[in-house]
């Protein structure tokens, strides 16, 4: 037995609330989030404009958040469920 937790197998995380971080760190943020690979967009001849916008638009609506990863120190943009 390792002596871990169940708990202590899941990655701890902090809510960052998109309003506090900068407009410009928000906006690369989102836009490296959208440019990643393995992203599913759908409407693959939307403009890089155009989902940085909705993703925007998610974040504001609580139907996305950006989580910063205690133990691998970086911060992703997850959806909500």
């Amino acid at each position: 037995m390792s002596g871990k937790k169940p708990g202590d197998l899941h990655e701890k995380g902090v809510e960052v609330p998109y309003e506090q971080l900068d407009p410009e760190t928000l906006h690369r943020m989102i836009e490296e989030f959208v440019t990643r690979d393995g992203n599913d967009w759908g409407d693959v001849g939307g403009t890089l404009e155009n989902k940085i916008a909705q993703v925007l638009r998610q974040l504001g609506n609580r139907k996305a958040r950006i989580v910063f990863d205690l133990k691998s120190e970086t911060a992703n943009i997850v959806t909500c469920r």
